[in-house]
């Protein structure tokens, strides 16, 4: 809120639409990076900010793999680029992610993105480049 003396009243409108554009960025030789949100709670909550995409791509949906019992688990979306679940897998974190740019939809792949030590507020950086 760039006035603060406004915020009262914008509060008053409750909830409002918002309208926004997507802007592709590239820049090469970056990949998708992640963090491990400040409200995640080892061993029991794991939410992941998706920080940089780079990119045309819409994330659709995102996944954590269940070494346990060997399956895709998905991630509730929290909001925006924010994803979590309640059941993190007990080693390192892989992830997949279901993206949509102009070669359709698929999926991509960070295997152990995510050490098993996890921290809340620490970033990662994965071996996934979107174009």
């Amino acid at each position: 809120m760039a006035q603060s003396d406004k915020a009262a009243e914008l509060f008053a409108y409750g909830v409002v639409e918002v309208e926004h554009k997507r802007i592709p960025c590239r820049y090469s030789g970056y990949k998708m990076q992640f963090k491990v949100h400040e409200h995640s709670k080892y061993p029991n909550y794991l939410a992941i900010v998706i920080l940089y995409q780079a990119g045309q791509t819409e994330i659709l949906a995102a996944d954590i793999w269940q070494a346990d019992c060997k399956e895709w688990i998905g991630m509730r979306r929290a909001y925006g680029a924010v994803f979590d679940t309640t059941y993190p897998p007990s080693g390192a974190v892989t992830l997949r992610f279901q993206v949509q740019g102009s070669a359709g939809v698929y999926w991509v792949q960070a295997s152990n993105v995510i050490p098993s030590d996890w921290k809340a507020g620490v970033a990662y950086e994965s071996d996934i480049e979107l174009e």
